[in-house]
């Protein structure tokens, strides 16, 4: 995907933002495991403009379509779930596609919910504008830098973003999770090693590991030994999900 075709597939969103608020594509009403301390709901932003093979939300990529939900009757149902939430998780689809972001994160934090952003770190400039009102970040990593259009198929640019993405969290010194679902196709152990010296190179210390599922067979490969010996080699806290 050329740079210009990528920027446009991030505009293109701004046009089917409904109220001046996100383009909501689902809701997890309850969660304990997506916002560490926090029992959250999950807000599933709609569109991203990345192809990656694995996506287990691929209803969620297309980025010219309207949410199941308004955000007007999203705030209002937020209004009757005060006192039993404590906390709003913005995934997706890919959250930093969306336009009123910023505007957004401010409403929910106005009616006192703490925030967690899902992101795969598309738009470096939304993302330091929409950071300092984030409480938490979990944020995917997809392959070494200068080879992350083989999973996204977004681009060179795409790890370029990506990049800048972590080290402007790292900078902040905000809570985050690095996770990283492994492609078995893509992933050697010698990309393993690859990966986790430029994360550490940049100064993180830890990474997750999460098994990659087969969206047609339905089952997950786990992460073979070579390739857990090359992270941890490199990085001194690495866990393992499936």
């Amino acid at each position: 995907m050329s740079k210009a075709n990528y920027l446009k597939t991030l505009i293109i969103t701004e046009t089917v933002a409904n109220n001046l608020g996100l383009n909501v594509g689902g809701i997890t009403p309850f969660t304990t495991i997506d916002f560490p301390g926090h029992l959250a709901a999950v807000l599933f932003c709609q569109g991203c403009p990345w192809r990656c093979r694995y996506c287990h939300n691929p209803h969620l990529l297309p980025m010219d379509v309207s949410g199941q939900h308004t955000w007007a009757d999203i705030l209002s149902w937020l209004e009757t779930r005060k006192g039993l939430l404590e906390g709003i998780v913005l995934s997706g689809g890919e959250p930093l596609v969306q336009r009123h972001l910023v505007s957004s994160v401010t409403q929910l934090r106005e009616m006192g919910y703490a925030v967690a952003l899902h992101t795969s770190g598309v738009s470096p400039k939304r993302f330091k504008e929409v950071l300092p009102l984030i409480d938490w970040v979990g944020l995917d990593i997809k392959a070494p830098f200068d080879e992350y259009n083989a999973i996204t198929a977004g681009g060179a640019i795409s790890g370029d973003h990506a990049k800048e993405v972590l080290e402007a969290l790292l900078a902040s010194g905000k809570p985050y999770e690095l996770r990283c679902t492994l492609d078995p196709v893509f992933f050697t152990p010698e990309r393993a090693t690859k990966m986790a010296n430029q994360l550490a190179t940049l100064g993180a210390k830890h990474l997750i590991v999460q098994e990659c599922r087969d969206n047609e067979h339905r089952h997950s490969k786990p992460v073979s030994e070579a390739i857990r010996v090359a992270f941890e080699q490199v990085l001194p806290n690495v866990q393992y999900r499936s």
